[in-house]
């Protein structure tokens, strides 16, 4: 049957990537495809479709109000869990970009990374970790809740690229270059990881310094020199630093990997170290942070004995598979401290 103009939309997209990306990129045309088959979109290619499945999800919306660094601020221009996602989603788009790679897998992957996020940030990871069977890594449950949770239990079927960037997106403490817990299959998984250690590492000086736990001027001079003083000015030189370090992928070498240029990588790896001692584990940080392990652990306790209170939250949300710990790590910030306030703080007594 000859394809309508209308019919043939993704198919012309399909061939503008063929004629357009590196020999590197990964083809949406020849994904390793779902789970579940499903009949193609006339209009939008499958990384598109998984795309568009993330940003209309549940777990998407509910990471506006989840921690990225500072826990429930006060402040409107604090980042949140959401804004260092559109952030993550930016910069991985323009480096992929530049390097001919599908742009539509890299902003999916980006957009899906976060959305198994614990409340309260990494704290909230560690208490979950301590807690749940197996342990808990927000990369892992990020997979469970795009496949299992999301639609009822149904999950988003995506496809398989999109599920691998999500599920190996974490880094080492020590180095943005360090091997992942896995490595990615793609080329864009990669981007996304790189672009997620940007976007936190720039956007977390920025807060800090609104929050007062550190001046521009605390940050190491040699990460000045080689990256910039200003927030624009680090992410740019990062990103050309990648693009440069990476150009083989844009000209289809069978062996480019994604990389940093190595003085901007010593750099970047000097400013993470810089944030480790003076940020994330800074008193102040690390007084919240044990506070919100504290309400993290005690709403596992309290759910973990009462089957019928999940049960019923299960029947809302969830699917047949749902666990205590899918319902802790799903909520926001706000509303584990709803929970907790419900369940543990006395309220006046009322006639």
């Amino acid at each position: 049957m000859e394809l309508t103009e209308f019919d043939s939309v993704r198919s012309r997209t399909e061939h503008e990537e063929q004629e357009r990306l590196s020999p590197c990129a990964v083809l949406s045309s020849q994904s390793r495809g779902r789970r579940l088959p499903e009949q193609p979109s006339p209009v939008r290619t499958e990384f598109s479709r998984d795309r568009d499945r993330i940003l209309h999800s549940k777990a998407f919306r509910r990471l506006k109000y989840k921690t990225q660094v500072f826990f429930s601020p006060a402040g409107d221009h604090y980042r949140t869990r959401l804004s260092h996602t559109l952030e993550v989603a930016q910069i991985a788009r323009t480096i992929a970009r530049a390097l001919r790679l599908n742009e539509d897998l890299t902003e999916a992957i980006a957009l899906g990374h976060d959305v198994g996020h614990a409340p309260f940030g990494h704290a909230g990871e560690q208490a979950l970790d301590a807690l749940c069977a197996g342990g808990f890594v927000h990369s892992q449950q990020s997979l469970r809740v795009v496949d299992l949770l999301e639609r009822d239990g149904a999950g988003l079927n995506l496809t398989w690229e999109v599920r691998d960037g999500i599920a190996y997106h974490s880094k080492h403490q020590e180095s943005v270059s360090q091997p992942l817990v896995s490595a990615t299959g793609t080329l864009e998984g990669a981007v996304v990881r790189m672009s997620d250690a940007i976007a936190y590492l720039n956007a977390d000086i920025d807060d800090a310094v609104r929050a007062g736990l550190i001046a521009l001027d605390d940050v190491p001079a040699t990460a000045v020199r080689a990256l910039g003083r200003e927030h624009g000015e680090r992410i740019d030189t990062m990103v050309n630093g990648i693009i440069h370090a990476s150009w083989g992928i844009a000209q289809g070498s069978p062996d480019a990997r994604v990389a940093m240029e190595q003085p901007l990588l010593d750099a970047t790896d000097a400013l993470r170290e810089f944030m480790f001692s003076r940020v994330y584990k800074h008193p102040s940080v690390e007084r919240e942070a044990e506070k919100a392990r504290m309400v993290v652990s005690q709403l596992y306790a309290y759910f973990d004995e009462n089957e019928d209170e999940l049960e019923n939250e299960m029947r809302r949300e969830g699917g047949p598979d749902w666990t205590v710990c899918d319902y802790i790590s799903g909520m926001t910030d706000r509303y584990a401290t709803r929970a907790f306030e419900r369940l543990f703080t006395p309220r006046p007594w009322t006639y």
